[in-house]
């Protein structure tokens, strides 16, 4: 019964969070549909805190699944669509000389890719503690809108070699990753580490508390556009450290919903707004 409830457990935790150790059975999928909004927002974390003047509306609906190639081998892709809104947002164009008032007022709304992900996760120790080993290669499909600013992610490659460590126990599970971001384009890269700890409440229903820290190595001079810094849409040196809590509700032993509530407490280049999630997944 205990060997039950962690296979149970691990497959569960898959849906949470795409960073765990654990791996899909050989010929299985796993997919969820999400949908993550960051509303009307126009405050930034910097050095020092900045804001603009106008809001921002960053939405993401974004179509994931895992398909086991082996039993210690998942291939992941990850598929977002972006839905962004720029709201009565005052631009002055430092390249031009004017009197008076010569700003333009931004209103522009953009539905588009945002970088697609393909991952290969592999398992290579399942004792006690399972240790993986993920590699992500991240698409350039994203599209810059210069007339507004709007970009719908970063006009570059990303590599992101992952080192990721679990362990389940009767009725909970702790993991955790480590690893960096490399961009092409001359961005910086970023460094990553974070983990998760999940209890099981009732029957069907999970509730995880999780750490997320981004740092940028601050390597890179990318030049980009004077809207796209106005905006802050996927400029350089991004980084973050966030806590939250994700949720799990399962309905059947194939079928659930997902949630999860983020909330910063150091940033640079992003938004000092909450990100909402809510997903529904399907396992086959």
């Amino acid at each position: 019964m205990l060997k039950l409830t962690k296979i149970v457990f691990l497959l569960l935790s898959i849906s949470i969070f795409a960073q765990g150790p654990w791996t899909q059975e050989k010929g299985k999928f796993y997919t969820q549909l999400s949908f993550t909004t960051i509303a009307n927002y126009d405050n930034f974390f910097g050095d020092p805190d900045y804001a603009i003047n106008g809001e921002i509306s960053d939405n993401t609906l974004q179509f994931y699944t895992e398909y086991g190639l082996t039993n210690n081998t998942t291939l992941i892709v990850n598929a977002p669509l972006k839905l962004i809104s720029i709201n009565n947002l005052k631009y002055l164009d430092p390249a031009i000389d004017c009197f008076g008032d010569c700003s333009q007022t931004i209103n522009e709304t953009k539905t588009a890719l945002g970088n697609i992900e393909i991952n290969l996760k592999h398992n290579f120790y399942k004792k006690d503690w399972l240790l993986s080993g993920q590699f992500s290669l991240e698409t350039n499909t994203s599209t810059f809108y210069k007339n507004s600013g709007i970009r719908t992610s970063y006009d570059a490659f990303t590599l992101t070699p992952l080192f990721l460590a679990g362990k389940s126990f009767t009725n909970s599970y702790l993991q955790s990753f480590i690893g960096a971001k490399i961009r092409t384009n001359n961005y910086s890269n970023n460094f990553k580490i974070g983990g998760e700890y999940g209890k099981k409440l009732g029957n069907k229903f999970w509730l995880i508390g999780f750490l997320d820290i981004e740092k940028s190595f601050k390597d890179g001079d990318i030049n980009l556009p004077d809207k796209n810094l106005v905006t802050s849409l996927y400029v350089n040196d991004q980084e973050y450290g966030v806590v939250g809590v994700k949720a799990i509700r399962e309905f059947t032993k194939d079928f659930g919903v997902t949630a999860s509530l983020p909330a910063a407490f150091f940033g640079n280049n992003v938004a000092k707004q909450v990100a909402l999630t809510v997903g529904v997944y399907k396992k086959f």
